[in-house]
């Protein structure tokens, strides 16, 4: 069943909206107790321990969005792993089942008609901003700067893919009510655990500072890339 929906800059979009991405991404730990709090009421982080949670860093490149209605942008997501309050959860287990679902704590893209999609369809906490994003080899590196300075800058080396079709979800806030939004990604996806292959810093602006004080681990726990058809669907709401 599709849904049509127009947007603030005037586009209708069609849902479920397929969109063409390549994305690299890490997986970096922080403190429980720090994502908890700022985790909307009914969802609960997953980590790797009771005291460690987790918090994924998405840099998207997308070169089609639903059927060209609006043109390629870039974007950069933080999320947090997380499942609805009382779900059952293993520690690592959980969290590599689906380590780029959660709930979307900030998502900066480089355009307007990117920002209203987001924005009037899910309540994604879209922001525009200056996205200086940067391929040398398999490593993609971007910063996220806006008038109130730079958010963050990461640097991320994808792992090698394989054809595979994983789904996921992501939770937002639209309206005063929770939304969870159900993904698919379909192409070439590679996961890699552990080592040096990432880096993030965060800067002066405000959710940058904010992100700097949940005790975010300067390791990360994985690494993912994608070449991709990505879709997603309605949000349903929760509760």
């Amino acid at each position: 069943m599709t849904e049509s929906i127009t947007v603030s800059t005037g586009q209708t979009f069609e849902l479920p909206v397929s969109l063409s991405a390549t994305i690299a991404g890490a997986v970096f730990p922080a403190d429980r107790a720090a994502v908890e709090e700022l985790l909307p009421t009914g969802l609960e982080p997953v980590g790797t321990r009771a005291d460690r949670a987790a918090m994924t860093v998405l840099v998207v490149r997308y070169d089609r969005v639903g059927r060209e209605t609006i043109p390629p942008y870039d974007e950069v997501g933080v999320l947090f792993p997380a499942v609805e309050a009382g779900t059952r959860t293993v520690p690592y287990v959980s969290l590599l089942r689906r380590p780029a679902s959660g709930y979307v704590h900030t998502l900066p893209v480089t355009t307007e008609p990117a920002r209203a999609f987001g924005v009037d369809v899910w309540g994604y906490p879209k922001l525009v901003a200056t996205i200086d994003v940067t391929d040398e080899g398999r490593t993609r590196r971007a910063t996220v700067t806006t008038a109130e300075g730079t958010l963050l800058s990461v640097s991320i080396r994808r792992p090698p893919t394989v054809p595979a079709r994983l789904s996921g979800y992501n939770f937002t806030i639209k309206d005063d009510k929770r939304l969870r939004e159900p993904t698919t990604l379909r192409g070439r996806v590679g996961g890699w655990f552990g080592g040096k292959g990432a880096s993030l810093s965060f800067g002066e602006h405000p959710t940058g500072r904010q992100l700097d004080d949940i005790g975010v681990g300067t390791e990360p726990l994985f690494r993912l890339a994608a070449d991709c058809e990505f879709t997603i669907g309605a949000g349903e709401p929760l509760g």
